[in-house]
C-alpha cells in the first residue's frame, strides 16, 4: 500500500445520505444508495489521509446538510463545496463560509442538471472572491476550449475537475487535452487529477490515464489536486477499488516533491487547511 505523507487530504469526494436523515432531491434523477460519512471516515483512516474537501452530490440538490455535518463530525480536517443558484446572495454565502464550505461547483456534463451562463459566472465571481472562495467547474472535455474565454477572466481561482474528463484511450495531442494544457496555462486555474479511472478506457489498474495526470502534474505542480471520487457515482462499471486508485499515485506524482505538492501544500494554500484563513 503506498505510504501518504503527513496531511494528506483527499480535494474530491461525495456522501449520499442516509436518506432517512438527509433526503434525495426530488428532482434529481441520480438515486444512489446511501454512502454515508462514517464509511468515508472509515476508507480515509484506512489509507491514511487525514484531511478531506467533500463536494455536495447533486442528488442532495442545493440542500448541502449533508455535507455541512460531515464536516461538523471532523472539524479543521474537512471541508466542503457547495452546490447552490448562481444568484445566491452574499448572506447565504457567509452562511456556508461559516459552516466550513469554500466554494461553489457547477456541472457541465450532459447526464447532470446544467451549470450557470457566462453571465452569471462572472456576476458570481466577485462574491466568492470576498469569501476566499474558488469556483470548481465539471464539464464535458468537448467543452475546454469553448469555455476557456469565460473562465480566464475571472477574478476567482477555478479549479477543473477531473482533469476535464478527457478521453485517455486518443492520443496525447488530441484538440481536448492541448486545449486543456492552455486553460491551465492562466495562472488562477488548478486541475483536480482525480478521476483516473474516467479518464481510463482500460480494465483496471486504468494504466492508460497515468502519463495526463502526470503531465499535468509536472507541468502545474503548485495547482494540481488530487481525490479519491469516493464512492465514484455514476461510473460506467462497478465501482473501482480504491486500493487501485491510490497505487497510481506515485506514477502520478514520481517524486517526493511532486507527492508533497499534490496530497498537502496545494491543498493548505487553496483550502486554508491549519491556516485560519482560506485565500
Amino acid at each position: 500500500m503506498v505510504t501518504l505523507p503527513k496531511g494528506a487530504t483527499d480535494c474530491h469526494c461525495h456522501i449520499f445520505g442516509p436518506q432517512d436523515v438527509f433526503p434525495y432531491d426530488p428532482a434529481s434523477g441520480f438515486k444512489p444508495a446511501d454512502a454515508p460519512k462514517e464509511a468515508l471516515f472509515a476508507l480515509h483512516d484506512q489509507m491514511g489521509i487525514e484531511r478531506c474537501v467533500i463536494v455536495q452530490s447533486g442528488c442532495h440538490g442545493h440542500d448541502n446538510r449533508v455535507v455541512a455535518d460531515a464536516i461538523t463530525a471532523r472539524p479543521g480536517r474537512y471541508l466542503g463545496i457547495a452546490l447552490a443558484p448562481a444568484d445566491i446572495g452574499a448572506t447565504q454565502l457567509k452562511a456556508l463560509d461559516n459552516q466550513g464550505f469554500r466554494g461553489l461547483r457547477f456541472n457541465y456534463m450532459s447526464h447532470l442538471a446544467p451549470g450557470a451562463d457566462r453571465d452569471a459566472l462572472r456576476a458570481l465571481a466577485p462574491r466568492l472572491a470576498d469569501l476566499g472562495w474558488h469556483l470548481q467547474i465539471h464539464m464535458e472535455d468537448r467543452l475546454i476550449a469553448p469555455m476557456t474565454p469565460w473562465l480566464a477572466d475571472l477574478p476567482v481561482p477555478v479549479v477543473i475537475d477531473h482533469f476535464g474528463r478527457i478521453d485517455a484511450s486518443r492520443p496525447r495531442d488530441q484538440a481536448e487535452f492541448q486545449a486543456l494544457l492552455r486553460l491551465l496555462d492562466y495562472e488562477h486555474l488548478w486541475c483536480k487529477v482525480s478521476g483516473s479511472e474516467r479518464a481510463s478506457r482500460q480494465d483496471p489498474p486504468y494504466a492508460d490515464a497515468v502519463p495526463y495526470a502526470r503531465e499535468v502534474v509536472q507541468r502545474f505542480p503548485d495547482r494540481v489536486l488530487w481525490g479519491t471520487d469516493w464512492p465514484h457515482p455514476n461510473f460506467r462499471a462497478d465501482p473501482p477499488d480504491d486500493g487501485d486508485l491510490f497505487d497510481l499515485l506515485p506514477r502520478i506524482a514520481p517524486t517526493e516533491a511532486l507527492m508533497q505538492s499534490l496530497l498537502v501544500e496545494n491543498p493548505e494554500r487553496l483550502y486554508g487547511f491549519g491556516q485560519g484563513t482560506h485565500t
